[in-house]
């Protein structure tokens, strides 16, 4: 391929996934806005990027694997540039229905603090290999030195690999979920051979030997050395495998602490899409909870943590569809005693039809978690024209290096 037929673009702007945009649309993953750049274009798609002109914004990526791996989206940038332009992502999504708010100092994850992650595991001819694929890719990235990880789980990585040379087929690679506990780690491993008696003998002696605290193989349990308790407030709770944990340590600290500041003072405060507990049960330090989550797992294993702990108020708990049947103004409002706060964590979805809901119960005050910034102007909108304040927004960056932006919010109903 000549010089002759490769494209010249200038970067203007970050699409929500990472990549640079340059007029057509063109995207030109790891760029950034103000380079003048060099590829071959290929649809929408511009490859085997040149960068011609650097931005003062590019750095050198602290991770040696970065050019393989297609973990990390942004480490080509700037921590000044990635905390501003996930900053702008939240405001642009609010601007554009029409809304404005305080922003507070965004807060950012630590490298090297990712207690989650699915590793892809193959069997190779000379033993097995694990990692991340690589960018629009099947190829498999090892990543012995991989800046994202708690070292904890780059310690898994051998286990990993033991479990595969175990219970892999050549044909496919594992998924292998790990979650570093404070029990250890809590392995959900998918994709590998049916169980049998000998293969089953064969785990329960790896979780042994590598001190798993618990390994789940295509959704049946094989071994726990002990609970993987998760610790939430005063309780200690064991989430099912593979169920939602927030990324990191940090990251879970900051939006606790915007929920907590949020519905500080209330005695009533119900809990929309509570998961394991995450906020309910340190809430349950200060007001009675009322958790409602639709995965009957996970409302036991918060239910269980709560009855095990001492000094906390009543949690209620109960399972919900909240998509398909939403807590109505009855519900939130039951026998005239209302909840003073309501907490609302949604999937990347939004919770439309709840908010729609909680407007017309009036509930003086919502701390609103969000995954997904488009979802969550949207839910913003309903509120505030339903008589609600959307008083400051904290965003919460615990997928450092990635295009993914979370953030905590407080709206206040004005009469």
């Amino acid at each position: 391929m000549t010089d002759a037929a490769r494209t010249t673009v200038m970067i203007s702007r970050l699409g929500h996934q990472g990549d640079g945009v340059a007029d057509g649309p063109l995207f030109a993953p790891r760029t950034l806005p103000g380079e003048l750049v060099t590829g071959i274009a290929e649809g929408s798609r511009l490859t085997q990027v040149r960068i011609e002109t650097p931005s003062e914004h590019r750095v050198q990526p602290p991770c040696r694997h970065y050019k393989a791996c297609g973990g990390c989206q942004l480490q080509h940038a700037s921590d000044v540039f990635v905390e501003k332009w996930k900053t702008n992502v939240v405001r642009n999504a609010l601007a554009a229905q029409g809304l404005e708010t305080e922003f507070r100092p965004i807060l950012t994850s630590p490298p090297r603090s990712r207690r989650r992650a699915t590793l892809a595991v193959r069997r190779t001819k000379k033993g097995a290999m694990a990692g991340f694929h690589g960018q629009a890719s099947d190829v498999i990235t090892e990543i012995p030195d991989c800046q994202l990880l708690d070292p904890e789980l780059l310690a898994a990585i051998p286990v990993a690999e033991a479990l595969a040379l175990a219970g892999a087929s050549r044909k496919a690679p594992l998924s292998v979920a790990v979650t570093a506990l404070d029990a250890g780690l809590d392995i959900l491993v998918k994709n590998g051979k049916p169980l049998d008696g000998s293969l089953r003998i064969e785990l329960a002696q790896l979780a042994e030997k590598h001190r798993i605290a618990r390994l789940t193989w295509d959704d049946e349990p094989v071994a726990m050395e002990q609970p993987p308790v998760q610790p939430f407030g005063a309780a200690q709770v064991c989430p099912p495998p593979g169920a939602f944990l927030q990324a990191t340590r940090e990251g879970e600290a900051a939006l606790l602490a915007a929920v907590l500041e949020i519905t500080k003072g209330a005695k009533r405060i119900v809990d929309l899409f509570a998961g394991c507990g995450t906020f309910s049960l340190p809430l349950a330090q200060f007001a009675e909870v009322h958790a409602v989550e639709g995965e009957g797992e996970m409302v036991k294993a918060l239910d269980d943590g709560w009855r095990k702990a001492k000094g906390l108020k009543k949690v209620a708990t109960e399972v919900r569809d909240l998509f398909r049947n939403p807590m109505l103004p009855e519900d939130l409002n039951p026998f005239g005693a209302a909840f003073e706060a309501a907490v609302i964590d949604p999937p990347r979805a939004g919770a439309e039809a709840q908010v729609a809901q909680l407007t017309k119960a009036r509930t003086p005050v919502i701390a609103y978690v969000s995954c997904n910034p488009v979802s969550f102007a949207r839910d913003a909108k309903a509120l505030v024209e339903a008589g609600y304040s959307l008083d400051w927004v904290q965003v919460v960056d615990q997928f450092r290096w990635s295009a993914h932006t979370e953030l905590a919010a407080k709206f206040t109903l004005k009469d």
